[in-house]
């Protein structure tokens, strides 16, 4: 009889933790993200600033695969800005600036610390690949909004100057970011992130290399080219004539980033499961569907 008691106990156990590990630990979770975006480039030389950050909003799915790494996607947009007005004086005199939104889809493998079964919160890190879509554009002199890549600023696509090829609008980043999640019940959590996109590309703000011969750019492009490639005569720091062919207009060697900072807010997708089965305590041992006590 005592044999057959332990036997019924080890059977219970391993029942329960099999279920827990299945409905609890490896439960898909719903993220909601809201907070900042930002980007570091040749219009914002800083790594990391929140002056001037706008808006960004995203939403994720998270699977656990195991105690420790997690699978995770989504999708997050936003729109960024910058202008040489804001940057040190002798960026000031190139008097660029621009504006494009950031929408990407994203996905990738997490890393968590501790386990929230049994912790109240945890930190995370993660990584995976990206990809996004911008379209940079600025106001010209009338106020009128202006599309910058058809311009061919520095020449992109021009007969004249076949190294300087055509960027794309759809591109390739490496996300990776950290976070902390702080478990208010057993199905939501609460936490912080800062993550960031490394990109392969120096023209989300439009601007990467040198600039070319104005009377070149004129004829292909027309005017509005010229005005967008070089405004520095509209600064007073800036000099009126446009620039030689040549002259330095951006750092190719240096790629531009995006970032994000903000809240996210999570549920896991069988949350109201629980009603109809097992109870999970906040220690996250099963609490029915096995006996209390047994005597031996």
């Amino acid at each position: 009889m005592k044999t057959l008691k332990i036997v019924s106990l080890l059977l219970c156990l391993h029942f329960c933790s099999g279920s827990y590990t299945q409905e609890i630990d490896r439960s898909a979770t719903i993220g909601l993200f809201a907070g900042t975006i930002n980007y570091q480039g040749d219009l914002n030389p800083n790594s990391f600033t929140l002056r001037h950050s706008n808006l960004a909003i995203g939403f994720s799915i998270r699977k656990p695969l195991s105690r420790w790494f997690s699978f995770r996607a989504g999708i997050t947009a936003g729109t960024i800005k910058s202008s040489d007005s804001w940057n040190r004086d002798y960026l000031k005199s190139r008097n660029l600036s621009f504006t494009t939104s950031i929408k990407e889809v994203y996905a990738g493998l997490e890393i968590t610390i501790l386990d929230l079964s049994s912790k109240r919160f945890t930190p995370y890190v993660y990584g995976g690949i990206a990809v996004f879509h911008f379209n940079p554009w600025t106001y010209d002199d009338l106020g009128e909004k202006v599309y910058l890549k058809p311009l061919s600023t520095e020449g992109q696509g021009l007969a004249a100057y076949p190294e300087q090829k055509n960027y794309s609008l759809t591109q390739i980043a490496l996300p990776f970011g950290v976070g902390v999640r702080y478990a208010i019940s057993d199905a939501i959590s609460v936490g912080i992130e800062f993550n960031q996109r490394k990109s392969f590309t120096d023209y989300i703000d439009d601007v990467s290399t040198h600039y070319v011969d104005r009377n070149i750019l004129l004829q292909a492009k027309g005017s509005k080219a010229v005005e967008m490639a070089y405004r520095g005569g509209q600064s007073p720091l800036g000099q009126p004539q446009y620039p030689q062919h040549g002259e330095q207009r951006g750092t190719p060697s240096e790629m531009d980033w995006y970032y994000f900072l903000g809240i996210t807010l999570e549920c896991k997708l069988n949350a109201f499961s629980s009603l109809f089965g097992a109870h999970i305590d906040k220690k996250g041992i099963a609490s029915q569907r096995c006996p209390r006590n047994i005597a031996f």
